[in-house]
């Protein structure tokens, strides 16, 4: 990767870079995304999740080449953003929302009433609140359920819950329709294979989710047909989901730029294509730490830069042995990086780092640069 990260490094300052900068590779993405329409079936529907991949045009972008409309919303502003982007946008909220959130979106935006969102319920508690405001704004509001199947982070955790759910939405039709399930399974392929295989947890989980479908067909058919999203994966389990789900409905985003967190067996044919890129300020021969002169003295195989920022979710990753030191401690104005003497990266030179997710670092630009071809092209992130 050295020879790439070279190149990356002349290409910026030929552009006049000099701040830090978030960086997508095209032509990784590319094939990322070529990646993702090798392994999709026609049995399973592609949903973006919104908050790994925060800019619009990003989202344009990738939504665009995969011929999406589906997205996974984790963010009530994110709402407003997606329906302003994307006209016939189908939304499936990926965490349940405070009643008074839905309130006053529904209340501040008008336009919202005539959008199919798909709200998350995981409480009898929550589906009765949702009742109560879709009476009070005269709503019919979208109900997915979340159901849990492993993760144990919440979401319906057996029939008798689930039957209490779809009873309230059977009686009241006017204000609340089932949409459908989300049943998420980030914790397959977590546990730790001397407990459990991927597969067999994998396999567990599948069983879990057909569980409340068969209740959904025998004890409620009238709720049944076949417009229903039946919505697992994410990322981490995106590969299993294609070979076989019962799902219909998968969603995934961080896999298409993979940050570290996403460097996984399952998502091994996909490549790194998110990068920061910082200046360095200053360059010194030794670390020289406060109050510790003695070890100045002591030999050593590094130099020690000083860059722009840092502290960010991300990992040095060039020039090559690049890493913070313990002892100087950490900085978000001007980090220690040391690097090893053979390095022949100077003042005004980028070091390179890869996140570890895109989420929370994303968020923290106001612009993320698409290069492609010593080109660099901006998008606006959400932060904007």
């Amino acid at each position: 990767m050295s020879d790439y990260f070279k190149k990356l490094n002349v290409a910026l300052q030929q552009a006049d870079f000099a701040l830090p900068t978030l960086i997508i590779d095209q032509v990784r993405l590319d094939a990322n995304l070529a990646q993702v329409k090798k392994m999709l079936t026609p049995k399973v529907k592609p949903r973006l999740v919104v908050k790994s991949l925060g800019s619009i045009e990003l989202l344009k972008y990738i939504a665009n080449d995969l011929n999406c409309n589906r997205f996974m919303v984790f963010h009530l502003p994110h709402v407003l953003l997606v329906l302003n982007a994307f006209s016939d946008a189908d939304i499936l909220l990926g965490k349940p929302m405070p009643i008074r959130a839905v309130q006053n979106l529904y209340e501040q935006n008008k336009s919202s009433e005539q959008v199919p969102i798909q709200w998350l319920i995981d409480s009898i508690e929550r589906l009765e609140q949702y009742l109560e405001l879709a009476k009070t704004l005269k709503l019919k509001l979208l109900i997915n359920i979340e159901i849990d199947v492993g993760l144990h982070r919440g979401g319906v955790q057996d029939l008798k819950q689930f039957r209490e759910l779809l009873n309230l939405i059977q009686n009241n039709p006017k204000h609340l329709q089932f949409s459908g399930l989300m049943g998420y399974d980030a914790h397959v392929g977590k546990i730790p294979k001397v407990i459990k295989s991927t597969a067999k947890t994998y396999d567990q989980s599948q069983s879990e989710y057909q569980k409340y479908i068969t209740c959904l067909t025998s004890d409620f058919p009238t709720l049944n047909h076949s417009d229903l999203c039946f919505n697992g994966a994410g990322s981490p389990t995106f590969s299993l989901h294609t070979e076989h789900s019962v799902c219909d409905d998968i969603s995934f985003g961080s896999m298409l730029l993979k940050p570290t967190d996403f460097d996984l067996p399952t998502l091994a044919d996909f490549q790194s294509a998110l990068w920061i890129a910082t200046p360095v300020l200053k360059k010194l021969p030794t670390t020289q730490i406060p109050g510790l002169a003695l070890l100045d003295k002591a030999p050593t195989h590094k130099n020690a830069l000083f860059v722009y920022g840092g502290y960010w979710m991300a990992n040095y990753v060039y020039p090559e042995g690049a890493q913070t030191n313990s002892l100087y401690g950490r900085s978000s104005n001007q980090e220690l990086v040391n690097v090893p003497k053979s390095s022949d990266i100077q003042v005004d030179d980028f070091v390179f780092l890869h996140p570890t997710q895109s989420e929370a670092v994303i968020s923290q630009f106001e612009q993320v640069w698409l290069y492609s071809d010593k080109s660099f092209t901006p998008w606006e992130t959400f932060s904007a």
